[in-house]
This record gives structure tokens, C-alpha cells and sequence, in this order.
């Protein structure tokens, strides 16, 4: 089964940040688009994407971990692993998320000097929704630039 990889950028990013870049030259099938607008929009454009789609490994950074968060909350069976860097869990559009329980594999990253996405919130959200979670908080800031290269992509996007 080989499957499908996908990345979502965040907010203030797009499709030629950081780690669009990386993931584009290191793991060139993976699904990397730009997501503008309001929360909707980007929403809307993710759904047309993956429609049909099974056996996604989904990565989403910042708001686009809220994106991945929400998409695989709505499509649980089509998410097979969900990898979340310094996700947006605590703002009000996951809220009707938080009553589900998802046992996916999620793994969470997380800088502890994050000074956009506060992580205590996030990561009580995280295991109350998220019931087979691998959550790190780590020595970085909210790009997690010193851990994002670091990071075992090989291993965490696979089945």
C-alpha cells in the first residue's frame, strides 16, 4: 500500500516555505499545495484535494495542523497517520473536534519556546482528542527549526 503524503502549510507560509521546500525535494510525491483565504476556503480546497482519497498521511504545520486536525477529525477512516507541528489546536474552530476520540497514530512536535501557538493548551487538547499520541515538546520555537531537519521523515511517513 503506498500512501498518498500530504503537507499543509501554515498561515503566514505557502507551498515554497521551509518545509514545502523540504519535503518536496525529499519525498517529491508528496501532495504540497498553497491554501489562501479564510479557514473555510483552505478547508474547502483540502476536501476537493483529498476526495476519494484513502491511506493519507497527513503533515500540517501551525494552522495548517488545525487544517490536518479538522480534516482527519471529519475523515477519520481516510487519515492513517497524522503528524502535527506546533498546531493551532487551541483555537475555536477545533472545538467541536474536542468531544471525539481518534485513535490514529498522531505524533506531535512541539517547541517549548513557541511564542505563537502556546503548547500546554494545545497538548491537553491534543490527549484528550488523540488516544494513541506521541507528543514532543522539544527545545525550539513555533518553526521548530532546529528539529524539523532533524526529524525521522522516513520513518514518520510510512505505514
Amino acid at each position: 500500500m503506498n500512501p498518498l503524503r500530504v503537507f499543509i502549510h501554515g498561515l503566514e507560509s505557502s507551498s515554497q516555505g521551509t518545509k514545502a521546500v523540504y519535503f518536496r525535494e525529499k519525498f517529491p510525491d508528496m501532495l504540497i499545495e498553497d491554501y489562501t483565504g479564510l479557514l473555510e476556503e483552505r478547508m474547502a480546497k483540502l476536501r476537493g484535494l483529498l476526495a476519494g482519497e484513502k491511506d493519507l498521511i497527513v503533515v500540517g504545520s501551525s494552522f495548517g495542523g488545525l487544517m490536518a486536525a479538522i480534516y482527519t477529525c471529519k475523515n477519520e477512516g481516510s487519515v492513517k497517520k497524522l503528524i502535527l507541528l506546533a498546531p493551532a489546536l487551541d483555537l475555536p474552530y477545533f472545538k467541536p473536534c474536542v468531544e471525539k476520540r481518534l485513535a490514529l497514530p498522531v505524533w506531535i512536535y512541539h517547541g517549548k519556546e513557541d511564542d505563537v501557538v502556546p503548547p500546554a493548551p494545545v497538548e491537553r487538547i491534543a490527549r484528550k482528542v488523540f488516544t494513541n499520541l506521541s507528543y514532543h515538546l522539544v527545545e525550539d520555537d513555533h518553526s521548530l527549526h532546529r528539529t524539523f531537519p532533524l526529524m525521522d521523515w522516513d520513518r514518520l511517513l510510512t505505514l
